[in-house]
């Protein structure tokens, strides 16, 4: 992927990387939530393009071996990072999953971007014991990085509602990716008047 000559120079760069709750999943690609995420910031009047870089069924390894790529053509202001509940599904190494997040975040740092973090939650069936250390690795990361926005549960207000679940009970429909992403827009909200500050508040 290069960044598109129609992009104007001042024209500022969101990066989603993610799986399938970022890409569309079952839906039209302008049902998803990056997409109402592009409409609402030129309704908004914000200068700043969505590039949706999610893939099905990805992993934290798969976007941090995705990650130094996206970050040398895109050159983003800002990274969303929506990885991780593939790992927990397939109940992959919680020390793995934390260290490539970690590296995620770290090289977007680097890059010069502002990270929101997204977490999730696993289904009750996967035990007590790991579902509370897997969401615990995305509150750990938060509180390890303070300079970045962080998503709780990306699927709050929607995960225990059957009418906006679809029947695998783990992908949300397109009737809920307003609340998507009315999820992450808190978080993004202030990287988007203020990216020097913020960006030097984030850095490490």
């Amino acid at each position: 992927m290069t960044l598109r000559p129609g992009v104007a120079d001042q024209e500022r760069v969101i990066l989603v990387i993610g799986d399938s709750l970022s890409a569309a999943y079952r839906m039209e690609l302008a049902e998803s939530w990056p997409r109402l995420l592009q409409n609402r910031l030129l309704q908004d009047g914000y200068p700043w393009r969505v590039f949706n870089s999610s893939i099905v069924g990805d992993t934290t390894e798969g976007g941090l071996t995705r990650l130094p790529r996206l970050l040398s053509e895109l050159q983003p202001q800002v990274v969303i990072i929506e990885l991780g509940g593939n790992d927990g599904l397939r109940g992959l190494s919680l020390q793995v999953t934390r260290r490539n997040l970690d590296s995620m975040i770290r090289q977007s740092q680097a890059a010069g971007a502002g990270v929101v973090l997204a977490g999730v939650y696993l289904p009750p069936n996967y035990g007590h014991t790991y579902t509370e250390r897997f969401s615990a690795v995305f509150t750990e990361l938060a509180a390890q990085h303070p300079g970045i926005g962080f998503v709780p549960f990306i699927l709050e207000g929607v995960a225990l509602d059957p009418a906006l679940m679809q029947d695998d009970g783990i992908h949300p429909t397109a009737a809920a990716q307003a609340q998507l992403l009315a999820n992450v827009w808190p978080a993004l909200a202030p990287w988007l008047n203020d990216v020097p500050a913020t960006r030097e508040m984030g850095s490490e």
